[in-house]
């Protein structure tokens, strides 16, 4: 068994010095593009990996962040966070960080979670899910100083404006996207299934409310220049974010006069299907999702797709500028917001069965 890699190997190696592999590493903005593609390409064949230990002493800090991990109720809906902590986890261990997994009932006991890690895993820092507005964790963590980014907007009235930072997906767009697609398909009446409002929020989707008025919001400006409000009205439908209440969503919407229907999820998504199909089995509901989930692909229904191995690696260059900056660095807020894209799919898409003009 060979030695193990160490900085100088591979600095011999390439012939560079021993600082461009660690710059490589920890600082690759000061490296040219074509060195750190070859430092890059060397460190993932010879399989180095940075002394956590040795850095560890160094500077104080044990390069370990927390996340929280959120329970999936239908195995459908948290496919897409289930995709971001493992491109998470491996864009943070190629810089020599790991991440701690935490489960818990909600965002007090989660509060709670961050003093206990804080204390006894002497965490560096979080990565926060699910924000919304008002957020009492974010609140908390900047309180005390917690160096944290988080995946989700804090929904305020100027998100620029936003003392921390952020990296999303833009959900408004990728609704608006698939309404003018299925506007191409000759489609008018395009409904919209997505998740209720007000008092009923709590047991459909607790943390919802924004996220779900955002969606619904892209698919409202892309419609509203072809339909009267009142027929918006009765082309939207909430409804718990569940297979079966998408079934009789997708129902409702029909008896309304809805030719296709654009949800907030792939749960409500793969529901109103599945009872199109059901009730005219001689026509192929025209129906787009939202996450494009692993089910969304195995049935073959078009959805809308995050990029979420985007939104991880923004995540984990924002925090390395945080925590591996420079002393001295002005670390102002970062806020990205990611387009989503439209993905088609030939079974069950909407281009089956287009409305006769």
């Amino acid at each position: 068994m060979g030695s193990r890699p160490t900085l100088a190997s591979l600095a011999g190696q390439l012939g560079v010095s021993r600082q461009t592999i660690s710059n490589a590493i920890n600082a690759p903005e000061r490296v040219s593009p074509p060195t750190l593609e070859r430092v890059r390409e060397l460190i993932a064949a010879s399989g180095y990996r940075p002394n956590n230990a040795a850095r560890q002493l160094r500077t104080r800090r044990s390069r370990n962040l927390g996340y929280r991990l959120f329970p999936s109720p239908d195995g459908i809906n948290t496919a897409i966070m289930d995709r971001f902590l493992h491109a998470l986890t491996e864009r943070l261990y190629e810089h020599g960080y790991r991440v701690t997994v935490f489960a818990v009932a909600n965002d007090d006991a989660e509060i709670e979670a961050y003093e206990e890690l804080l204390e006894t895993a002497e965490l560096d820092g979080f990565i926060v899910a699910d924000t919304r507005q008002d957020d009492p964790r974010t609140s908390w963590l900047m309180d005390r100083g917690v160096p944290f980014v988080t995946f989700g907007r804090p929904w305020a009235a100027d998100n620029d404006s936003c003392p921390h930072s952020w990296v999303d997906v833009d959900g408004r767009v990728g609704t608006a996207e698939a309404t003018h697609y299925l506007l191409t398909q000759g489609h008018r009446r395009i409904g919209f299934l997505g998740w209720p409002e007000g008092k009923d929020l709590a047991r459909a989707r607790p943390t919802g409310y924004e996220l779900g008025r955002d969606r619904k919001e892209g698919w409202k400006a892309a419609l509203s220049p072809h339909l009267e409000p009142a027929e918006l009205e009765l082309l939207s439908v909430g409804v718990p974010d569940r297979i079966r209440e998408g079934a009789a969503g997708a129902l409702t919407l029909h008896r309304n006069g809805a030719t296709a229907i654009v949800c907030a999820s792939d749960s409500l998504a793969l529901g109103a299907s599945e009872q199109l199909r059901a009730t005219f089995p001689d026509k192929s509901p025209a129906v787009i999702g939202f996450d494009d989930t692993p089910v969304a692909a195995a049935v073959g229904m078009s959805s809308i797709s995050q990029p979420v191995e985007e939104v991880a690696e923004k995540v984990v260059e924002i925090m390395r500028t945080i925590l591996d900056g420079p002393a001295n660095q002005t670390k102002a807020p970062q806020h990205i917001l990611l387009p989503p894209r439209l993905v088609l799919r030939d079974g069950g898409g909407p281009l089956a069965n287009p409305p006769t003009p």
